[in-house]
């Protein structure tokens, strides 16, 4: 379910608290396949489903950047905010891929709100993303987004 706040000062409350989760979406080797071609990343363990079959992992997996630039269609889905002109990609202060996301695979992700504060552009908010996959038993992406609302 998607929070609506209606003003971003709304935002500054939130601080500690978890916004929600996304519903499930699966990493299709399309969608790899044309990462890869935009970033110039075309490892193997990425791109060829063959090849990947006897590697460490048994099939392809997702670039950890694919997982990560799903941020903004993630926080779309669980959070809407009005009365603002724009919520922009400020930045990160951590990100780390514990584990692979296998092509096919499931996924999830939680985003809860660690700090929210007034800064003279607009509300800045740091998001900590949790992306999950279904078997697994770590999480496949932290991050700690930075989102500056104007």
């Amino acid at each position: 379910m998607t929070m609506h706040l209606t003003q971003p000062t709304e935002l500054l409350a939130l601080a500690g608290q978890t916004i929600g989760t996304t519903g499930t979406f699966k990493i299709l080797q399309d969608q790899v396949d044309l990462f890869a071609d935009a970033t110039g990343d075309h490892q193997w363990i990425h791109t060829d489903p063959d090849r990947a079959a006897s590697g460490p992992f048994g099939r392809t997996i997702a670039h950890g950047y694919l997982t990560l630039s799903l941020v903004p269609s993630i926080l779309a889905e669980v959070l809407t905010v009005d009365g603002i002109d724009a919520a922009l990609n400020y930045g990160l202060n951590k990100v780390r891929f514990p584990a692979p996301v296998p092509v096919g695979s499931a996924a999830r992700a939680t985003v809860s709100v660690t700090a929210a504060q007034q800064k003279p552009a607009g509300i800045e908010v740091v998001f900590r993303v949790i992306y999950e996959i279904d078997g697994g038993t770590r999480p496949v992406c932290i991050a700690d987004v930075v989102v500056l609302y104007t």
